[in-house]
């Protein structure tokens, strides 16, 4: 019982620390984003603050509560969310679905560039010109992003040994952060309860075609970003489970809708003073006070480094199971800690961090960085919703799923397209990421289903008909020992058929004698946490048809599960033992282990239009040199032998060479000129 009571408090404290760091740290920036859009402060009037407020209030209401909250939050993936787990889901029903789950993935991932940047850039500049004693440690904009930098690079440089010790104390810091929030708000609203009117959609819909709002509906892009952190609710719902955001989203939007209504009474009773300003000051840190000014800052400093933490880790869980889904090439992964999700990717960690740092000397305002802010993740919302819509078509009643579809998408295509008039102020950047990583999804992606729809069926054969002759090798001792067992990462289909160049190197290159031989396959399934294995001996002893099947979220490291099989079959008597006669540990009955790995360049003698080789090239590029195969399964302790083969996609006819017999020593001449 007691230790029931301890998960109840600590899972809802430990997901307001991982789930909410992006929606949370919103108020710093969604109010002055609105008031920039009036362009001066003497267009500020009470009407476009209630409409504004009435803006944000449903847009949360609709956007996160309603269909992250109580719709997406359903459609979970044993426990798992996020648009690649919805994406496993339903990819088996149709399969133009990969076309939306890579636009969301990349749009997501280049997203995740920006936040760090904005979140940290919009706490620190509250410190700006904030006398501490004589000095003003931050006196100007150059200053706040040098601050901004090092913060960020200091996060970055963190990652690779885990953040497990300091992410005990997220919880608690948000926890701080929003009752604070709900607090300075409800102070604020108490000087005008006139702004509840705003809960009115009526205020809203007035707003968006008054002569007041000087951007129309362009308006709803500043709006926007009062939910950009909605999709992390989904993506997150695997680290914290569904329970724990059902308990925490009513406080945390309680304490938002607080806070943005304080701003707006705040502003509304001060009406006078700012018009007569020249400029629009935060309104974030406007309602604070000198009282509460330095422990607002020094919190939403807090609160917008854990923001820009969970998106750091956010990018690594989804590029994790974007690669093992196969819609991104092999990267490493490390695990820093022991705690469960506690993963590292450096190249991800890197480009992060390489991204982040140009987004922030580039824009150089948090003003000029929320222009490029939330165009992206329009495009991820309206993928989610074409996936949500297949799910539901399929698990739910159909009527449903057509409700879902038509409410949320035309919604969605509002919000992208007056997103869109932040293009030319700085969401080109956001778009160009986008298409960068979409790029690189979609060679990976589609080349491989172009070189598997293309490969050469010739040479494919059957591992049945050489069985009799991998036995004989195996017992032949004239020719030396290679190995124990020899591992080859193959792909065996069902009948048994695997590309000739692997017997090829086993047979014809240099016989490769080893007591076993093990043709290992790795399968991916659509459940994330999946691990089993079948094997077929072909009616050997040493021939070993090895079927892994790992879950997308899994660790691929076939290393850790090789040694485990081995035994299992060594006590079942399937294959014999391997005793060892010098070694270090007494009674070793596994033998040695030397791994054949297959590195393919393209054949120039194929039959395929010049844009299919094109993009199978670049496909075999980045395989090539990216992470390799026995880096990626966990074999590099293993003795390794790569090997580069021809890949033959429909090879060209070979022309046939005319036979002359030259009879007569006349007709040299004539025949030769022929």
């Amino acid at each position: 019982m007691k230790k029931q009571k301890r998960q109840l408090f600590l899972g809802p404290l430990i997901t307001l620390g991982i789930v909410y760091g992006d929606i949370g740290t919103s108020p710093l920036y969604v109010m002055k984003a609105l008031l920039a859009d009036l362009g001066s402060p003497k267009y500020l009037t009470r009407e476009y603050l209630i409409g504004c407020l009435s803006l944000v209030f449903w847009t949360l209401m609709l956007m996160t509560t309603i269909k992250y909250v109580l719709i997406a939050l359903k459609a979970d993936n044993h426990g798992e969310g996020g648009i690649f787990a919805l994406y496993a889901l339903v990819r088996h029903q149709k399969k133009w679905l990969i076309v939306p789950a890579l636009i969301g993935g990349a749009a997501l991932l280049a997203d995740g560039t920006l936040t760090p940047a904005v979140t940290v850039t919009s706490a620190i500049e509250g410190l700006k010109g904030v006398a501490f004693g004589k000095n003003v440690p931050i006196a100007s904009q150059n200053s706040v992003i040098i601050v901004t930098f090092v913060i960020l690079l200091v996060l970055f440089l963190i990652q690779r040994f885990g953040t497990s010790l300091i992410g005990k104390g997220f919880g608690p810091v948000m926890f701080i952060w929003f009752s604070f929030l709900a607090i300075v708000g409800l102070i604020n609203l108490a000087s005008d309860p006139g702004m509840l009117a705003a809960l009115s959609p009526h205020y809203g819909l007035k707003l968006l075609f008054s002569p007041e709002n000087k951007v129309g509906i362009f308006i709803l892009g500043s709006v926007f970003l009062a939910t950009t952190g909605a999709e992390a609710l989904y993506s997150d719902m695997g680290h914290v489970g569904k329970r724990n955001i059902y308990l925490t989203w009513p406080f945390v939007c309680t304490a938002l809708v607080l806070n943005y209504f304080g701003q707006g009474a705040y502003l509304s009773t001060h009406l006078a003073q700012i018009k007569a300003q020249t400029n629009f000051e935060n309104p974030f840190y406007a309602v604070l006070g000198p009282d509460w000014y330095l422990f607002g800052v020094v919190l939403a400093t807090l609160a917008a480094i854990i923001a820009s933490q969970a998106l750091i880790t956010g990018s690594f869980t989804l590029v994790q199971e974007a690669v093992g889904l196969k819609l991104l090439p092999r990267m490493k992964v490390e695990y820093p800690s022991l705690s469960r999700g506690q993963i590292y990717i450096s190249a991800v960690n890197w480009l992060l961090c390489l991204t982040t740092t140009i987004v922030l000397f580039y824009f150089k305002t948090s003003e000029h960085m929320e222009a490029a802010y939330g165009l992206a993740i329009t495009l991820t919302m309206l993928m989610t919703t074409l996936l949500l819509f297949e799910y539901l078509r399929f698990k739910e009643k159909p009527l449903s799923a057509v409700l879902v579809l038509s409410c949320f998408s035309v919604i969605e295509l509002i919000f992208l397209a007056a997103s869109l008039s932040k293009f030319m102020h700085g969401g080109y950047v956001t778009v160009f990421i986008t298409l960068l990583i979409l790029g690189l999804m979609f060679v990976w992606f589609f080349g491989n289903r172009l070189r598997e729809r293309y490969a050469d069926r010739s040479e494919m054969i059957n591992l049945k008909d050489y069985k009799s002759m991998l036995q004989a090798l195996a017992k032949d001792e004239s020719e030396p020992l290679f190995t124990d067992n020899l591992i080859v990462l193959a792909k065996v289909k069902r009948d048994l058929s695997v590309k000739r160049e692997l017997l090829y190197s086993i047979l014809d290159k240099k016989p490769k004698r080893a007591k076993v031989y093990w043709f290992v396959t790795v399968n991916t399934t659509d459940e994330p946490y999946t691990n089993y294995y079948t094997v077929d001996m072909l009616g050997t002893r040493n021939i070993v048809n090895l079927q892994l099947y790992l879950g997308y979220k899994m660790n691929p490291s076939v290393n850790l599960y090789l040694y485990q099989i081995v035994s299992d079959l060594m006590q079942k008597d399937v294959i014999d033992e391997q005793p060892q006669k010098y070694t270090t540990a007494p009674g070793r009955i596994v033998g040695n282990f030397s791994v054949l790995a297959i590195q393919e360049v393209l054949s120039p003698d194929t039959r395929i239009p010049a844009w299919m080789r094109l993009l199978i090239s670049a496909r075999i590029f980045i395989q090539n040199h990216s992470t390799t195969p026995v880096q990626w399964f966990g074999l590099e302790t293993s003795e390794v032998h790569l090997e580069k083969v021809p890949l033959f996609l429909k090879k060209r006819s070979v022309p046939v060479i005319e036979q002359r017999v030259i009879l007569n020593p006349k007709d040299i001449k004539r025949s030769t000129c022929e």
